[in-house]
Formats: C-alpha cells, sequence, structure tokens
C-alpha cells in the first residue's frame, strides 16, 4: 500500500441545517474529480452526510477529515457535544434523541448511525458522555 494520501478538511457549522451537507457534497465532488467508481462515492457521501447531520443536530458541529488513499478512503467526524450515552440503543433503525422541532423538519428519524454503518466497510465510535464524540469510518476501494 502506498502511504501518500489526501487528506479534506471542513468544519460543519452546528445548527445550521442550511449548510449541512456542504462538506460531503465537497468531498463527493473531489472524489469525482479524483476519479473513484461512483460506487465508492455513493458510499463516503451517504455516510459522511448522516454524520453531518448527526453533528448539526445534536453536537453543534464539529470537525469532518477525509484521508483518501488509493485502496480506501477513512472519514473521521469528531465533535465536543453530550456524547452517545448507550451506543448499542443509538445503532438501532428508528432510535433517536433528535428534538420534536429537527423531527419536523425532516431530520433525525434515527437512521444516521445505522447508514454510517451500512454504507461503510468499517465503522468505530469512541464517545464521553459530556465532553464528545469521534466516528471513524474506512471505505475500501
Amino acid at each position: 500500500m502506498n502511504d501518500d494520501f489526501v487528506r479534506l478538511s471542513y468544519d460543519i457549522d452546528g445548527e445550521n441545517f442550511v449548510s449541512a451537507g456542504e462538506a460531503s457534497t465537497r468531498v463527493k465532488r473531489s472524489l469525482r474529480q479524483m476519479g473513484f467508481d461512483p460506487e465508492i462515492i455513493r458510499k463516503v457521501s451517504v455516510a459522511m452526510y448522516e454524520g453531518e447531520i448527526n453533528m448539526v443536530i445534536h453536537a453543534k458541529g464539529g470537525k469532518a477529515t477525509v484521508d483518501v488513499y488509493d485502496d480506501k478512503i477513512v472519514i473521521e467526524l469528531a465533535d465536543e457535544g453530550p456524547g452517545i450515552p448507550d451506543i448499542s440503543l443509538a445503532m438501532q433503525a428508528g432510535f433517536s434523541t433528535a428534538p420534536d422541532n429537527i423531527r419536523s423538519l425532516g431530520f433525525g428519524a434515527g437512521m444516521g448511525l445505522p447508514n454510517m454503518k451500512k454504507y461503510t466497510d468499517e465503522m468505530n465510535i469512541e464517545t464521553v458522555v459530556g465532553k464528545g464524540t469521534t466516528v471513524r469510518m474506512t471505505v475500501y476501494v
């Protein structure tokens, strides 16, 4: 494997649903320009978008870093939000702690983390309640 990689970094603006998804759109565009297979681009885009929305809803934003290698794409989403008290519960499809006003906007249906896992080959969640969460996802090319 070649250790060379391209790093893409984005600040996710918290509580701003207008800009939510901008980072995943930019990553999608960059991967397209780099010549990645459309299915790989779709997986990365969906997983990253779901993570962005979670950071906007629950954590007042955060930082997204995408490292693009020849053989894999590694996405790291880090925030200083409330943390996830029960990861196994949060991973259940349909489980959500999003407030009603967010749900009324069409977000917070409880599919964020399950979709992130579904569209990536590896996913690891590190969380400390009251401190924040870091999600690392890998999509193999």
